[in-house]
Order: C-alpha cells, then structure tokens, then sequence
C-alpha cells in the first residue's frame, strides 16, 4: 500500500520525562507513539534510530511483519530499551491505520467490550496530611479508586516502627472513606522477601485494592510464598516486556493482576496478545501508565477490548509531572476526561487524541535529563527506589 509507506520518523524529548515518537507517511497521515524508558530517553532514541532501516519505506499497514521484524530482526531479544522502541513505533502504526480506516484503533482489536473504564490516580504516600488530602480531591473529582505508595526506602529487615507507618496510611484512609474508596498499594520491589509477610499481616485488616510489586520481578520465585500466605490480590508486571516475561508467572497462577506498561511492553500489539494470556488463566489485567497522554490512549484501547481489565492507571498529577502535564500536549483534552470515575469510548479516529504539535515542538527545545532517585539507608547502603 504505497500511499501508507513510512517516509520518516521524527522524535520529541519532552517534560517531564517523556519521548514521543512521530511516524510520517507517503499520503500525509501521521502516526505518534510514546517509546521511552524514564530515564533512559535518549538510550531509547538511539535504540528508534537503529530500527529505522526496517521501518523507512516499509508500510506503515503491515503492523505484525514489522513487529516481527523489529522483535526477531535482531540476535538479542527483549528488555527494557528495545522494547520500549518496539513499543512507540507500534503505537504510532496502530495510529495511522485507524485514521486511514477512519475508525477508533479499538474497533481493529475486535471492538469494544465496555462503554468506559475505571480510572485511579495517585496520592502521595509519605506524610498522612497529604494522603487525607489528595484523596479527598480525588474523590471531589469523581475517582472512586486511587493508589500510592506503602513504603519509602526499607532495610532488608527494617524496624517495627517502620512497619507500623506503612500500615496507618491505608487505615487513615479507610476511616476517612470506609469502603467507597478502593486503594492500591505500591511497594515498588522496594521490600525484600523477609519483610512481606509481615507487611501483609499489617495492611490486611484494612483490605487494600491489591499489593503491587511486593518484590522485584527479578524475584518473581517469591511470589509463590507470598501469593499463598495472603487473600489480598496480587499484582505485578510494570518491569516485565514480553509475552515470554509473563509467561512463568501466568503458568504458575501466582498473580491475580498483571500490569504490563504500553510503552514497555511491546505495544498494544503485545499487550493484547498479553492480556488474553492472562484471561486464558482467569487473572486480570490492570496496564501500568505513569507516563505520557499517547501511552495511556494505548492503554486505554488495550483494555476497552479486554475483558478482564479491570482499572486503569492515569499518571494526571502525579507528582513527577512537575511543570508539564498529561493534557498539556493534547488539543482535545475531553477525550482523556474522567466521568464518575472513568474514561468513556474514544469516538476519534486512531488513537483518538490528537497531539499540540506546537505545544512538543516548544517543550522538545526545553527537553529533559529526568533519572529517578538514590536512595541510602541510614547506615549508607543502597535501599531500593
């Protein structure tokens, strides 16, 4: 289809620490992708600039023989950068077929299975003044969920003090709100395994939504002793890229709740195929998004076709967005407007948001450096961010 071959692709480094991809055609129709790593931005646009050779003057129709080629193309396989690449440039051809079909990329997948989606933002997590109030906003907005952070950096083994802080949050929250507020704890494999179990006997009688990451992926293995000592669901998945990264922990059924990331984890041509992995094992799907306005649309077509989605993360406020915000490069901010707690049926073409190119062009000048931080114990050893 000659009027869809790719021409050139542009990128845009931009605050708060995004990078956006834009994937021109011969007929004029562009596409706009989200392919980042936070804090490996530009490691990501040298990894896009490497794939050019397979996508320029290749049609921008044929998504699944470019995915192949893109995954397979290469002798290594996998991770976050490459996946990442894979991720953006997938998005912005899911993008440019809807819009030269003239139909929501959702109707493509199979259409959708639900008029709206469960939104939850994030509230801080540190001081108790602060998630009173966060959460108090959230729910003047319309949320009916949120999530934060359980814990700042931890020992090995830390001190019952320690403990006994992550647990008051949660209960500050639950006597505030009862139960007309679901809330989602992240520990952000920032716990070891010789603490969960305790950590779960203090956030238990306070019922949170799920427990995410309880332990670094890398230790998935504990997920086994974890997922049997407790009733409170289990969610992991964000530093997981792949179907075959999924694939143990589906097997195993020692998750209820996976969250691949749409700018990680291959696309929406991936997560798709991800989460009806996941509906084959009953356990649900929850895309992880603190990121960008093209990453979350993604997300959020992933899971108007999913059955088994079941809440969706924004990252609108997050307390990364410093300056810049989700809607900042979004002309038609109401398509992200969340309704009574939730996003409604995108009616655009593609993606269905349509990118302030001036408003990138601007910010991709200002550009960013973003790293998250180091974190030291008090005795100077490493603690987990």
């Amino acid at each position: 289809m000659d009027e869809l071959k790719i021409e050139k692709i542009e990128l845009f480094k931009v605050p708060p620490r995004w990078l956006f991809i834009k994937v021109i055609t011969k007929s004029g129709i562009i596409g706009w992708g989200e392919p980042v790593v936070e804090g490996k931005a530009d490691t990501v646009a040298a990894c896009i600039k490497e794939l050019e050779r397979y996508i320029i003057g290749h049609t921008a129709n044929n998504i699944e023989d470019i995915w192949q080629i893109l995954y397979r193309g290469g002798f290594y396989r996998g991770g976050p950068v490459l996946m990442s690449a894979i991720s953006g440039i997938d998005q912005a051809l899911w993008d440019i077929k809807g819009k030269f079909l003239k139909v929501p990329v959702y109707e493509l997948l199979g259409g959708a299975v639900r008029e709206r989606m469960k939104m939850y933002c994030w509230i801080g997590g540190d001081n108790p003044d602060i998630v009173l109030e966060q959460a108090d906003q959230k729910v003047k907005q319309g949320y009916q969920a949120v999530k934060m952070n359980a814990t700042g950096p931890m020992e090995w083994v830390s001190s019952l003090k320690d403990i006994k802080k992550v647990a008051n949050n949660i209960k500050l929250l639950r006597q505030e709100f009862g139960y007309d507020l679901d809330i989602g704890l992240d520990f952000h494999g920032r716990v070891h395994k010789p603490m969960v179990k305790k950590l779960i006997d203090e956030l238990e009688p306070y019922e949170p939504m799920f427990i995410e990451e309880p332990v670094l992926s890398e230790n998935n293995e504990a997920l086994k002793h974890i997922y049997a000592y407790t009733n409170i669901p289990i969610a992991t998945g964000e530093r997981m890229f792949s179907r075959w990264d999924f694939k143990v922990i589906l097997q195993e059924g020692i998750v209820d709740i996976i969250q691949p990331d749409l700018s990680h984890a291959g696309g929406i041509s991936e997560v798709r195929r991800i989460a009806t992995m996941a509906e084959a094992y009953d356990i649900a799907i929850a895309p992880h998004c603190p990121l960008g306005p093209i990453s979350l649309a993604s997300a959020l077509h992933i899971d108007f076709v999913s059955s088994n989605a079941i809440i969706q993360e924004s990252s609108l406020g997050i307390h990364y967005n410093k300056g810049y915000d989700i809607l900042d490069y979004v002309l038609n901010p109401e398509a992200l407007e969340v309704k009574n707690g939730s996003i409604e049926l995108f009616k655009k073409h593609g993606l269905g948001i349509e990118i302030n190119e001036e408003k990138l062009k601007e910010a991709n000048k200002i550009g960013h450096n973003w790293a998250n931080p180091i974190w030291r114990n008090a005795d100077g050893n490493f603690a987990e961010w």
